[in-house]
């Protein structure tokens, strides 16, 4: 396994991160614990979770992720050996107290002690922000309209002085941002140094081969400021594995189950796209999985790659994605493709 610092910080996380949403909804629980007890036999000490896992979110299953991950830890005794991330969700889900937001005063103070409750544990390792307060183009949503009347409390510094405060009586070690912009970077960054206030650590957003526009602004920030890329959706649900190619669709897999909620990766391109990169993966005998894993692993401004499997088989390929190698010919014939289908799905 490969490991880096998170943030400015001395924690080394590895590079590939074990996704979970599908716990509680594609996974039960028997089959979670089977997939914690691999990856860290592996060297994966970096796990990802969220209260409104499991994915599709809804109402029924809100926090069964993090029950099952909390079960793990009871029963193996094991919490010290992972850094453990979750994330508070924001605003836009009427189940979740109430639609408010959640990233101040007792909305905030509720979700992180429901999560700590689910997950069986005194303090998280680090604690995100899933999805911005204010309007921002997220999930895939392009075009932007801004919102002069934004409410008050969309304010960086209360929202940092909240989470210090959670930091000091050591219930999270550290914070990161989730789906955010340049600007919202930038600004929490910023104001962290002016005020004296704890520091986001990473960022998770989505990147994979058919989405490299975090490499267009976020980019230079990860590295220069040291603020990490977590890279969500490094298969594109899946469509980087090869498994829909020629029209195929696999029993229960995220797009035959839920494709309805899948449609990020369903553009005019991404046949054309995925096509071209399996060609190259068959090319130089890679996998294709491991092919698209590891392009991101390599990046400079990523931390660790989040993987979500349903199956040990997929789990298995994903991990072993480390031990891929990418010379210089290969990278060059996948940034051909970029340039023929740049980002067929932002």
């Amino acid at each position: 396994m490969n490991y880096r610092k998170l943030g400015n910080t001395d924690i080394e996380v590895s590079t590939i991160c074990l996704g979970t949403m599908t716990w509680g909804e594609q996974n039960n629980q028997d089959e979670g614990f089977e997939q914690m007890d691999y990856a860290l036999d592996q060297g994966v000490n970096f796990w990802d979770t969220a209260e409104i896992y499991s994915v599709p979110p809804k109402k029924e299953t809100f926090g069964h992720t993090e029950i099952i991950i909390g079960n793990w830890f009871r029963k193996t005794k094991k919490r010290n050996k992972i850094i453990l991330a979750s994330k508070v969700g924001g605003p836009g889900r009427n189940y979740l107290r109430n639609g408010e937001n959640s990233f101040v005063g007792k909305n905030l103070r509720e979700a992180l002690n429901g999560s700590l409750k689910r997950l069986q544990t005194d303090y998280i390792d680090l604690y995100q922000l899933h999805w911005p307060e204010r309007n921002v183009n997220s999930f895939g949503k392009l075009g932007y309209h801004h919102n002069d009347d934004e409410k008050e409390w969309n304010n960086f510094e209360e929202i940092l002085e909240n989470l210090k405060k959670f930091i000091e009586e050591g219930k999270i070690r550290y914070i990161g941002i989730s789906n955010e912009t340049p600007w919202g970077a930038t600004k929490f960054l910023k104001i962290s140094e002016e005020k004296k206030l704890p520091r986001m650590m990473s960022i998770q957003n989505p990147y994979n081969l058919l989405n490299r526009t975090y490499e267009i602004g976020l980019a230079e920030i990860s590295i220069r400021d040291k603020i990490g890329l977590l890279a969500y959706s490094p298969l594109a649900s899946g469509y980087l594995s090869g498994k829909y190619r020629n029209n195929q669709l696999p029993k229960n897999s995220r797009i035959e189950r839920d494709g309805d909620f899948w449609t990020r990766y369903d553009k005019p391109n991404t046949k054309k796209a995925v096509d071209s990169y399996y060609e190259i993966s068959k090319k130089y005998n890679l996998n294709f999985a491991q092919m698209s894993l590891k392009f991101c692993e390599i990046q400079k401004f990523v931390t660790s790659v989040i993987i979500g499997a349903t199956t040990m088989e997929q789990l298995k390929t994903d991990v072993e994605s480390v031990n891929v190698k990418l010379n210089d010919e290969i990278n060059k014939e996948i940034n051909n493709v970029q340039k023929i289908y740049p980002n067929p799905c932002p």
